[in-house]
């Protein structure tokens, strides 16, 4: 694991540093699910959401049991170390099968590099973080102003993500 975290760090230092325009809040963005259909964020203003880099073929991807417990929104992405190569329909079926997922889960994209979704450089923006690796987290504020940065191997359950949910 420590190999393809310095692989994921060196791929990212190489990466466009060009500053990139952002959406000014959470609740502009409209994205289409696994499954096709375009989900409009402004129907998640003020709930906290648990934003979530996902990958199926993870070490970290025991993280799911414990995602099925809070809000969630999971961003399926196969940048470290192509762990996430499946298309939109196999990674739905992995995740109910396997995992019984049951949070809104949207499709494949790039959450960091070039071709970096508009989301995640948002994310990036609001907290001067890019994910670490697959299932970094970033917990958005129910008013969509504060976003909080949790590395991959932060379980979804950890005190720290708990207690920001229930204040």
């Amino acid at each position: 694991m420590r190999l393809a975290h310095i692989v994921s760090f060196f791929s990212g230092l190489f990466s466009s540093t060009e500053k990139k325009s952002v959406s000014n809040s959470i609740y502009d963005f409209k994205i289409k699910s696994l499954g096709g259909k375009e989900v409009d964020f402004s129907q998640y203003r003020g709930q906290k959401l648990l934003l979530v880099n996902t990958a199926s073929k993870c070490g970290f991807t025991t993280q799911y049991e414990g995602l099925n417990k809070v809000k969630v929104l999971g961003f399926p992405a196969n940048n470290f170390l192509r762990q996430e190569p499946g298309t939109n329909q196999q990674i739905a079926e992995f995740c109910v099968v396997n995992y019984g997922v049951s949070f809104p889960m949207f499709e494949k994209i790039s959450v960091k590099g070039a071709d970096q979704h508009p989301l995640y450089q948002w994310l990036e923006a609001k907290t001067g973080k890019r994910p670490d690796w697959n299932f970094a987290k970033y917990l958005v504020s129910a008013d969509g102003n504060e976003v909080v940065y949790f590395k991959a191997g932060v379980q979804p359950l950890d005190k720290r993500i708990i207690e920001l949910v229930n204040s």
